[in-house]
């Protein structure tokens, strides 16, 4: 890399000047952006995994630490900043607003990052690809922490790129802060963080090694909290995700590359090829320059994390193609330098102008439905509850998670009676035992018509092969004879019934 120094120092002195034109394009991609991100913002209900994150962040002190530790290690610094967002709002737009503003946050951030690896038309070019991105639209809309552990991955590879240009204390520092809080937002960032060190590891460059050796030393002694959560653990929270298969590789490249099939998928990976098929740079792979040393960091940050995992994943499944949200920045990047490789002005706009037409086609799609998730609509099915309950009314929830999101609904819609929760229930408010309860034994379902007038039951992932499971199949025939009447309503991924007498 040394050869390529007094270019990279000129090319850090012009990094330093953004002529205003570039400001502008910058402006005008935030800005859409902005508006692809908002649209519909609170649109659709909220869905289980959001209504967890939320009761969660409800919590008090002792419950929402206890969690933590035993049970959400992962995404702690989005549900930390969570309870301090919620507050001051509880609309399901206002609480998704907390994904958005790190969503926008990434669009420039990608910018600079490729204005340091490239140059300023990549940046911006990358920057507008993952403004129209249906993937990260999605995600930019979800009240996880999916949109913030892809700006804080794009941070640290900014700050690792500048402290190998620049070994300041404040590169150091800026390196290994963002890699840190990157874990602490998903675990997954932690494989971004293994092909940082792969890639300066597998060039064989001492010197590259040497300058950053403090910087891995550091980054370990900072995540050893969520090393020992893991440890202690394992993936036992992700015992419900199958073993994947080759499909599920191609369900996370057409999720990934923008929701609208295989043509868009195909027209991202041409350009990547475009982009890295140069034998010139790459007949030296051992001692190669700064041009072909930006592309194995961009290739590994892509594939690396998807590869180890899944083949990790015939083991011990825990592949899940939202989990990979990270790797949507390499993606516009590479892609971007594919488009560049064209020079003719014509052929970069008209190429631009067909990423963004399928591009938005999938966000359009996106809008109407999800497109990898079955979402419930829980809005809906906890409305129907709270507005027909009656005093002394009862509610049992087969699945015990289904809860979070009944609860959210429940406080934020008026009501004049509110139906006493039977299961899960540890306490006269939500504890972090009701969050990873199993489901309620034969001998409790038992108890109850004997006990409850009108009971509510909500029925959520009840089906096994396409028939219902053990617990709903007691719970129809037991009440069916103890219980007059049963009225049933069936909503998007819920069925809400109400026995009585």
């Amino acid at each position: 890399m040394k050869e390529d120094s007094s270019k990279r120092g000129a090319a850090s002195a012009q990094d330093r000047r953004i002529h205003w034109s570039e400001l502008a394009a910058l402006t005008v991609i935030l800005i859409l952006g902005a508006i692809l991100r908002f649209h519909a913002l609170g649109q659709k209900s909220i869905w289980v995994d959001e209504g967890v994150s939320i009761e969660l962040a409800r919590l008090d002190w002792y419950n929402f630490l206890r969690i933590l530790w035993r049970h959400e290690g992962n995404m702690a610094l989005y549900h930390l900043l969570l309870r301090v967002w919620l507050p001051f709002g509880s609309s399901e737009a206002y609480i998704r607003t907390l994904s958005v503003l790190p969503a926008l946050g990434t669009i420039p951030a990608l910018y600079g990052l490729g204005r340091k690896l490239f140059n300023s038309q990549v940046g911006l070019i990358s920057a507008f690809l993952l403004a129209v991105n249906a993937y990260h639209v999605r995600y930019s809309q979800e009240a996880r922490s999916y949109s913030l552990y892809p700006l804080l991955c794009v941070l640290s590879s900014f700050y690792l790129v500048s402290f190998l240009q620049e070994p300041s204390r404040r590169n150091r520092i800026g390196h290994v802060l963002t890699s840190a809080l990157a874990v602490y937002a998903h675990f997954f960032s932690g494989l971004l963080i293994v092909a940082q060190w792969l890639w300066l590891r597998c060039l064989d460059r001492k010197d590259l090694r040497a300058v950053t050796k403090k910087n891995w030393r550091i980054f370990s002694i900072s995540i050893a909290p969520e090393v020992l959560f893991v440890l202690t653990t394992g993936t036992g929270v992700l015992r419900w995700i199958p073993k994947p298969g080759l499909a599920d590789l191609k369900q996370w490249l057409l999720f990934t590359t923008g929701n609208d099939g295989m043509f868009l998928a195909m027209l991202y990976i041409v350009m990547i090829l475009a982009a890295i098929w140069r034998p010139e740079v790459w007949k030296r792979l051992r001692h190669i320059g700064w041009a072909s040393w930006r592309y194995c960091f961009l290739l590994l940050w892509l594939l690396f994390p998807v590869i180890f995992v899944f083949l990790l994943s015939q083991l011990k499944p825990f592949f899940l193609s939202r989990y990979f949200v990270f790797t949507l920045p390499a993606l516009a990047l590479l892609a971007a330098c594919g488009v560049c490789r064209l020079r003719a002005p014509i052929l970069i706009g008209l190429l631009l102008f067909a990423f963004a037409f399928f591009s938005m086609k999938g966000v359009s799609h996106y809008y109407e439905r999800d497109f990898d998730i079955a979402r419930e609509d829980w809005r809906s099915a906890t409305r129907y509850v709270v507005t027909n309950t009656q005093p002394g009314d009862a509610i049992v929830f087969h699945q015990p998670i289904g809860r979070m999101p009944y609860e959210y609904y429940k406080s934020v819609t008026q009501h004049n009676a509110e139906a006493a929760v039977l299961y899960p229930q540890h306490g006269e408010k939500l504890t972090y035992r009701d969050f990873y309860a199993g489901r309620a034994t034969d001998e409790f379902l038992n108890t109850i018509p004997a006990l409850e007038r009108r009971a509510w039951i909500v029925f959520t992932y009840n089906e096994v092969n396409s028939a219902p499971d053990s617990t709903t199949s007691f719970i129809t025939n037991l009440f069916a004879h103890e219980y007059k009447t049963v009225q049933s309503k069936k909503f998007d991924g819920i069925e809400v019934r109400l026995y009585s007498r």
